[in-house]
Order: C-alpha cells, then structure tokens, then sequence
C-alpha cells in the first residue's frame, strides 16, 4: 500500500491589523512553485477576509461562524477531513487564524485528531506583530499567546518605528520566545521559502534549541509570559521523565504554552526529541550522537508565570542516579 503524503500546514497568526491579510497575499500571488489551499477563520457572523485577499487560483475557504479555536473547532478538522479528500490538487496548506484567536487548540488539533495526524504535518505557526502599535495590546492574553506560540515572527511595520524601538520589540518578544525565528519586515515582505516549507514544528527536524537568551540582559521575567530553558549534561532516566512530565502538564499544562527538548535519554543511541502544547505531548528518537560528542540536555520552556526553580528541580530529578565508587576499606 502506497504512503501517505503529507501535506504541510502553516498557522498564519497575529493581532488584529498586524499585517495577516498582507502576508497571505504575499504567499497567494508571488511565484513560489507551490499550489496553496487557504482556509480563513473570522470573528463574526459576516466574513470579509475573503474580499481583501486578491485573486489567485488557489482555493480559499471561509469559516465564519466563530473563532477557530473554540466554536468551530470542529469545523477545522472537517473542513480539513473534506480537503484531505483531494490533496492532489495542492502542496501547501495555510489555515489563517482571527486576530483574536488563541493558537493553541489549532495547534493541538494536529495531535488529537487521527485524520490530521496522519495526513497532514504541522509545518510552522508564523505570527505577525505590529511593530508601532503591539505595545498598545502588550499585556492583553491574545498578543502574547500568539508570540509564546510561534515558531517563526514577523516584526511587522518596521518602517513606521525606530532602529531603538524595534531593538526593544525583537527583545521583549525573545524574552517571551526562545525558539521562534524572528524577522523584521516591512509590508510582511519576506522570502516565501522562509516561512513556507520550514519544517519548524516536524520533530523530525527540531534538533536545535539556542538557550542562550538566557545569557542576554534582555532576559527579564517582567511580564507574565517568558521562556525558561534549561541546558545540562548527563543522562536522563525515561521512567523518570515520563513521571516528571506527566505530573507537571497534569499540575502546570494550562501555563504551559510550549515546550521542546533534545534529550540524552537512557544513553540510547539517538537523541530523544519532544515538543508539548499546553497538555499534549509528543516524542520520537532523533538524529544518533556522534562518536565523542558531548551529549547536552536541552529544554526550552514557554509559558505564563513559571516557576524557574522549579522546572529545574523537577528535571535534575529525572537524571540516572550515578554509582558511588566502592572503596577499598
């Protein structure tokens, strides 16, 4: 029986006016050699996103009973469902969220339902900021849950802000994201193979994390969404992170965004790759360890009043006890 192949999915994500509508035409119109299918999410009984997108050949579809992530929820994976029927006739798909919508059940989706498991592949969750007017809607849960979320961030607008002010911006949004791309744009004018065809959420492929914002005095815990990563050497007892891990999404899952780790598990060959939204988790075997490499410990954390310490202290608890050396008396 032949293989599936999956098709990949882009979360097209941002505050309201942030420049969504403008990236999507970007991806609609430029030449890119992809066949696009579009499904766009409004909030409201009247959908106009669907007017402003120019015209393509690409197939559009509009859900406007509601936001994607709570009422038509089900809708997405339906319509979803319906267009997996005929995947022959396109390469890439892009669901584009409300400007009011939270992320993380769109995201989810592609875990719990079988029909997205299995014929599709979350690509990346890329997410568009506007530059001049985001520090309007700074502390308001929609803006930073669609930071906390994204693999890939536009910082958008860059042309109505200063040099200082988007230095501050691309800061504030590493603090709160460690493993998002960030790029500034102006009219979300970014090379189409950057954002499309990434394979920024494939665990298959996340085998690097850059814990060194960590480093940066720009590492503040002022706001209520930060990251917290974590980087040790050793190695890591599986029926201890599984306990470990379960019990905290159980406790914190809610607060928990996003988390990622490459992990020396068991001093097994290969690496083992996680990655968990809110209460979901998921993890395979990743690339083997070289000869000599220093095997490295690498979590990152994303999420809302955190407790540093205590992630700390709950991971260490997962190392293999090492053997105390018998001494001769």
């Amino acid at each position: 029986m032949a293989l599936i192949q999956k098709i990949p999915v882009t979360v097209l994500t941002g505050y309201l006016g942030a420049g969504k509508t403008t990236l999507l035409n970007r991806i609609l119109t430029e030449e890119h050699h992809q066949r696009v299918a579009v499904i766009v999410n409004e909030f409201g009984e009247v959908g106009i996103d669907h007017q402003l997108v120019m015209d393509a050949d690409e197939e559009i579809f509009e859900m406007n009973n509601g936001c994607i992530c709570c009422t038509v929820r089900g809708d997405l994976i339906r319509m979803v469902g319906e267009l997996m029927q005929r995947q022959n006739s396109f390469d890439h798909l892009v669901i584009e969220t409300t400007g009011l919508a939270d992320p993380a059940p769109v995201i989810q989706s592609f875990f719990m339902d079988e029909v997205m498991q299995q014929q599709t592949q979350l690509d990346a969750v890329v997410t568009v900021v506007d530059a001049k007017h985001v520090w309007n809607h700074w502390e308001s849960s929609e803006v930073q849950e669609q930071i906390a979320f994204a693999d890939i961030v536009l910082l958008n607008k860059r042309d109505l802000v200063t040099p200082d002010i988007l230095s501050v911006l691309e800061r504030k949004v590493r603090g709160m994201n460690a493993i998002a791309k960030i790029h500034p744009t102006q009219n979300c004018d970014i090379a189409i193979d950057t954002i499309l065809g990434v394979q920024a959420f494939d665990l298959k492929n996340a085998l690097s994390i850059d814990p060194a914002f960590l480093e940066e005095e720009a590492h503040e815990h002022d706001d209520s969404v930060f990251s917290v990563a974590i980087t040790e050497p050793g190695s890591v007892d599986s029926d201890k992170l599984n306990r470990w891990l379960y019990q905290l999404v159980q406790a914190r899952g809610p607060n928990i965004f996003r988390m990622k780790g490459i992990l020396n598990v068991d001093n097994a060959e290969r690496r083992f790759v996680f990655q968990g939204v809110h209460m979901t988790l998921d993890g395979r075997p990743g690339k083997p360890w070289k000869l000599g490499e220093t095997r490295r410990n690498e979590l990152v954390f994303i999420g809302r009043n955190l407790d540093e310490a205590e992630l700390r202290e709950g991971f260490h608890s997962c190392f293999i006890e090492q053997p105390v050396p018998a001494y001769a008396a």
